[in-house]
């Protein structure tokens, strides 16, 4: 890429300024970026899956990005072949949060360098490790694991049983995060055939009714409202007084959400 050292940027103690990250066995201490950081505050989901996708997972990843990007959702992936190809792109690069296994001074795969780069510019790539660093087995690892962490669930469109997206998927589940998958037939998709047979993850049968969990779409885009973002997260009634006060009660009477046992859920 044409990008250089000097138009990096640094999120130094991130763990505090990210909340998302505390999730983690152990937050980054760092994270080097370029774009528009701004869009770690929105609602995110993460999407990832098998490098080799069928034509229909291909199509559907699409789609899907696209139809949360429609509702101001943040698309979260690693900029890797495939299925974080297809995310990205149907989200487009000013939805799209590509966290990447190198320094963010390489590109990596360099099939991708013309999306990573519209990236960069329209949208925000994250990295974790110290520029220069090529990438390592290990280091995708490592990437997950902060994929998913940014995310408010988890979607897998496509995966084999021995693969990175089923490590992801392990993620998901240490650290408290919804799965969702595509329905597949069966021979194909091994790994979330068998997150569905377990119970570990739901379908996605209908796109628009799961994007409808972050906001409605209208003729123009409207952002999902931040207390209802707030309240799928559970919070305690103090915590949910000290940022909203009365609303809470309000929406409590219009049957919106319920105070159980001193928290919070929406209905």
């Amino acid at each position: 890429m044409s990008s250089t050292v000097d138009t990096m940027a640094v999120i130094e103690s991130c763990g505090g300024e990210i909340p998302e990250l505390e999730a983690m066995r152990k937050a980054p201490e760092k994270l080097w970026y370029r774009g528009n950081r701004s869009l770690l505050k929105k609602p995110k989901v993460s999407i990832v899956g098998t490098r080799r996708p069928v034509s229909y997972t291909r199509k559907m990843t699409m789609n899907l990005a696209a139809t949360l990007a429609k509702r101001g959702v943040m698309i979260v992936s690693g900029a890797a072949m495939g299925v974080d190809a297809m995310a990205h792109q149907g989200a487009g690069p000013s939805r799209t949060i590509a966290v990447v296994a190198t320094g963010i001074d390489l590109c990596y795969p360099a099939i991708n360098a013309s999306l990573i780069e519209s990236i960069e510019r329209e949208g925000l790539v994250l990295s974790q490790f110290e520029p220069e660093s090529r990438a390592a087995a290990w280091s995708f690892v490592v990437r997950n694991e902060l994929v998913v962490a940014l995310g408010e669930v988890l979607v897998i469109t496509e995966a084999e049983e021995e693969s990175g997206s089923m490590r992801s998927a392990e993620y998901a589940l240490m650290q408290g995060k919804e799965i969702y998958v595509l329905p597949h037939r069966l021979g194909e998709s091994g790994g979330t055939n068998r997150l569905l047979r377990e119970g570990l993850a739901k379908p996605i049968y209908d796109l628009e009714a799961f994007a409808d969990r972050f906001g409605f779409m209208t003729e123009e885009v409207v952002e999902r409202d931040e207390f209802f973002y707030f309240c799928q997260k559970n919070p305690t009634l103090d915590e949910a007084i000290a940022l909203y006060g009365e609303r809470i009660y309000e929406e409590e009477l219009l049957g919106k959400i319920a105070i159980e046992n001193g928290r919070i859920r929406p209905l």
